[in-house]
């Protein structure tokens, strides 16, 4: 990543799709909303995809692959946002070739890919895009939190669901009921939601928890045909945060 403050840094993305998706509805609009970044290059799920997704959204290249792209040296930072299970094959050779990451969360498939890469970010600028803690209306929270406004935080409740885990699932989106997938319930609503509270209201210092899978198949919402899910879609936890509040 370039230093000096005046210089623009180049973004590469990997998973811009010229059909809509998170790359395209959420780094494009955030990267053109600021000043310092262009985005220069894409690579996608093929050649093919790459250039129709450069071409829809106005990048100057596309990219064969994620090696080609991280290899450009108009490329200061590459963006990884595509599905979970093919994170850590697209920021290893980003990482390999010295160039910053930002990776979508979570971050991989499971805790050996997430401290491979950890271990592989060794000395590269990187970063995991859980972006609720820079919400407006988070930072306000904590703000607020900060200058004492609502005095010695005793405790804090949250509860929630994630809609995706409930009885049906749409078509499209069966890899996200499989847990060795990583992309469950547990590791994308519940990890962003613990993560903009405890930035907030501070770390935990001890935590228990409870999960279990209490609806082993959902209906397809189109087919009604019965598809098996072994994502955790029942989470409880509780502990201490370390300013002594009690969290559920």
């Amino acid at each position: 990543m370039a230093s000096d403050p005046e210089r623009t840094v180049g973004v590469g993305i990997v998973g811009l799709s010229a059909n809509g998706g998170w790359a395209a509805g959420a780094h494009l609009p955030a990267l053109a909303a600021v000043d310092g970044f262009a985005v220069r290059a894409v690579a996608a799920s093929s050649p093919q995809s790459a250039r129709a997704a450069a071409q829809a959204h106005g990048v100057p290249a596309a990219s064969d692959s994620v090696e080609e792209l991280a290899g450009r040296d108009d490329v200061d930072l590459v963006v990884v946002s595509v599905k979970v299970p093919r994170h850590r094959e697209l920021v290893l050779p980003a990482l390999a070739a010295g160039k910053a990451v930002l990776c979508e969360w979570p971050l991989a498939a499971g805790l050996d890919e997430v401290r491979e890469l950890v271990g592989a970010a060794t000395g590269v600028r990187s970063f995991v895009g859980v972006q609720g803690r820079f919400a407006p209306a988070v930072r306000y929270l904590r703000d607020l939190v900060a200058d004492g406004y609502v005095g010695e935080v005793l405790s804090t409740t949250l509860v929630g669901n994630g809609g995706v885990w409930g009885p049906v699932i749409h078509p499209g989106g069966e890899y996200l009921l499989d847990r060795d997938l990583g992309a469950t319930m547990l590791t994308i609503p519940f990890g962003h939601t613990a993560d903009a509270v405890t930035s907030v209201l501070g770390e935990f210092a001890d935590v228990v928890a409870t999960t279990a899978t209490r609806r082993p198949q959902v209906r397809n919402a189109e087919t009604g045909a019965a598809v098996p899910m072994t994502a955790e879609d029942q989470i409880a936890v509780s502990g201490t945060l370390v300013g002594g509040a009690v969290a559920s």
